[in-house]
C-alpha cells in the first residue's frame, strides 16, 4: 500500500512535475493513439462545456503528471469525462485501471487487497477520506504536447464480473483489444445515425458494457460523450436535451422500463442500446413505439466484451459481430473473436443458425432437475414476474442442506398489493409443484446493483434475513 492512512493531494502544475509523463520509445511495440479524430473534434460535453480532443489530450497529460506512483489504480470517478481523463492518464503512466463491480467500501478494499501497489482515484473526496486516495483537482491541469500513444499490448484495465452467479472474477483488458472491439461495436450500431452521435448513458463507466459504449466508443470512434450519469427518467430527459442530435441512449432494461412507464417526453433519439439483462420483447416494442426509434440489444460479458446484437422488438435470434465465431460445448459456448487472444468459455448454451446468427438456450447451471422433471431458473423467474401485481422478482436455487442432494427453490418478490399465499396460488396454476419457490419472501425492493444485476450474495442475504 502507498502511504497508508493519508490522501494524495494534487500538486500544482510545474515543469518538474509534468516531466514525469512517459516519452514514446521508438523501439517499443506497435502503438495506437489514445483517441481518434482531428484535434478540434468534439469529444465530450461536461457541465455545459464542449471539450474538444486537443483539450482532452492536454487534460490527460496534465493529470498523468500529478498521479502518485503505483501499479494499479481503482478508478471510482463518477463524472464520465473525469473517469475518461483519469482512465487515460493512469494508462499513460503505465499503470492499470481496476474497475470493480461496485463502489461499496468492502468491494473496493477486496480489490485493493488482491492487487499490489494499488491506490484509488476519485473525482470528489469521500468523508472520511480513505487511505491511498487521490482526488482529481476541481480544475483539471493542462499540458501541451504530442498526441499520447499506447502500446497495443499494454494492459490498461482489469474488469470484474458482477457476482450475479458467484464471486466476482478479474478479467484483463489490453489496449489493442479495446481498439478492435470498439471498431466492431461501431459497425454494429453506425446505421442508426447520420453524423456524429452523442452518447448519454445510465450505466456506470466501471461496468464493462458502460466502458465499451460510453467511454471507448467516444474515445476510439467518431462519437461524443455526455459526462453525466442520469438515473431517474426526468434526469435522462434533461441530459438528452442538453446535447444536439443525433442522440444515442445507452441503458439497461431496468432503466428502459422506468422510462417507458414514466411518460417522460424525450427529444428525438437516433437509437437506444441496452444490455446487462434479458430485454423482454414486449418492453422493446413499447420503447420503440413510445420513443419512435430502434432499440438494439447487445450481448456480451465482462470476459468477452460485446460480440452480438439484435433488434429485440422484431427478432429473437442474435447476429454475431464481424469475425466472431461460436463453438458450442457441453457446458456452454466458446467465443472466438478478433479482439480475444484466445477463445473464452461462457456458461451460455446456444443454438447456431445460418448467416452468423444464434439463439440463446439458457445456461447449464440455470437448468434444474428435481424429481425427474426439468425447468430453468430464468423461465421460473419470468413466470413469477408475470403474476398480476408483481413488480419485480427473482428465483434462485439454494445450496443443498446437509443430507440433501438438491437445493431448495426460493424467491424474492416485490408485490406491494399481493400476499405471499396469493402469489403462490397463481403460480400453482401454471407451474409444476416441485418448482414452486419455498420460501417465497416479499421485500420492498430487490438488491439490484447499478446496472440492474442481482449479486447472488445479496439475494441470499435477503432470504436469510427473513428466517
Amino acid at each position: 500500500m502507498l502511504g497508508a492512512g493519508r490522501a494524495f493531494v494534487p500538486r500544482p502544475s510545474s515543469s518538474q512535475g509534468l516531466s514525469r509523463v512517459p516519452v514514446a520509445d521508438p523501439s517499443s511495440p506497435p502503438r495506437h493513439p489514445l483517441a481518434v479524430g482531428e484535434p478540434a473534434r468534439l469529444l465530450a460535453i461536461a457541465g455545459g462545456e464542449r471539450i474538444d480532443l486537443s483539450t482532452f489530450f492536454e487534460h490527460v497529460r496534465g493529470v498523468a503528471a500529478l498521479l502518485p506512483p503505483g501499479r494499479h489504480a481503482v478508478n471510482l470517478c463518477e463524472d464520465r469525462y473525469r473517469f475518461l481523463v483519469g482512465f487515460c492518464a493512469i494508462a499513460l503512466r503505465g499503470q492499470v485501471n481496476l474497475l470493480p463491480s461496485s463502489r461499496a467500501p468492502a468491494v473496493v478494499a477486496e480489490v485493493q487487497r488482491r492487487h499490489e501497489r494499488t491506490w484509488c482515484l476519485g473525482d470528489r473526496a469521500p468523508d472520511p477520506l480513505p487511505a491511498d486516495w487521490f482526488v482529481l483537482p476541481a480544475e483539471l491541469p493542462r499540458l501541451p504536447g504530442e498526441t499520447p500513444m499506447l502500446d497495443a499490448a499494454q494492459l490498461v484495465a482489469i474488469g470484474f464480473t458482477s457476482g450475479s452467479t458467484g464471486a466476482p472474477t478479474a478479467n484483463p483488458k489490453h489496449w489493442g483489444a479495446f481498439a478492435t472491439s470498439t471498431a466492431q461495436n461501431l459497425r454494429a450500431l453506425a446505421d442508426l445515425w447520420d453524423g456524429m452521435p452523442t452518447v448519454i448513458a445510465t450505466v456506470p463507466p466501471q461496468h464493462m458494457y458502460g466502458m465499451e459504449m460510453s467511454v471507448l466508443l467516444p474515445l476510439l470512434a467518431p462519437a461524443a460523450l455526455h459526462a453525466g450519469r442520469p438515473f431517474f427518467p426526468q434526469d435522462v430527459a434533461q441530459a438528452l436535451a442538453e446535447v444536439a442530435a443525433p442522440r444515442l441512449l445507452v441503458t439497461t432494461p431496468m432503466h428502459l422500463k422506468a422510462l417507458v412507464e414514466s411518460g417522460a417526453a424525450l427529444p428525438p433519439l437516433a437509437g437506444i442500446v441496452t444490455a446487462t439483462a434479458p430485454l423482454p420483447q414486449a418492453l422493446a416494442e413499447a420503447a420503440e413505439r413510445r420513443f419512435a426509434t430502434q432499440v438494439r440489444e447487445v450481448f456480451g460479458s465482462t470476459e468477452t466484451c460485446i460480440f452480438a446484437r439484435r433488434r429485440t422488438a422484431r427478432e429473437q435470434a442474435w447476429t454475431l459481430l464481424p469475425g466472431v465465431r461460436l463453438e458450442p460445448q457441453e457446458e456452454g459456448t466458446l467465443v472466438h473473436a478478433p479482439h480475444l487472444p484466445e477463445a473464452v468459455a461462457l456458461a451460455d448454451l446456444v443454438e447456431l443458425l445460418p448467416e452468423d446468427r444464434f439463439l440463446l438456450r439458457g445456461r447449464r447451471a440455470d437448468l434444474l432437475e428435481i424429481a425427474g422433471k426439468r425447468a430453468s431458473m430464468g423461465d421460473l423467474t419470468r413466470r413469477l414476474q408475470a403474476v398480476h401485481g408483481v413488480r419485480d422478482a427473482v428465483v434462485v436455487q439454494l445450496d443443498p442442506e446437509p443430507g440433501q442432494a438438491v437445493g431448495r427453490i426460493a424467491a424474492l418478490v416485490v408485490a406491494p398489493g399481493c400476499g405471499e399465499a396469493e402469489i403462490l396460488r397463481e403460480l400453482r396454476a401454471g407451474m409444476d409443484p416441485v418448482f414452486l419457490p419455498r420460501p417465497l419472501r416479499k421485500v420492498e425492493a430487490l438488491p439490484r446493483n447499478e446496472t440492474g444485476k442481482l449479486p447472488r450474495d445479496a439475494v441470499l442475504a435477503l432470504l436469510r434475513g427473513g428466517e
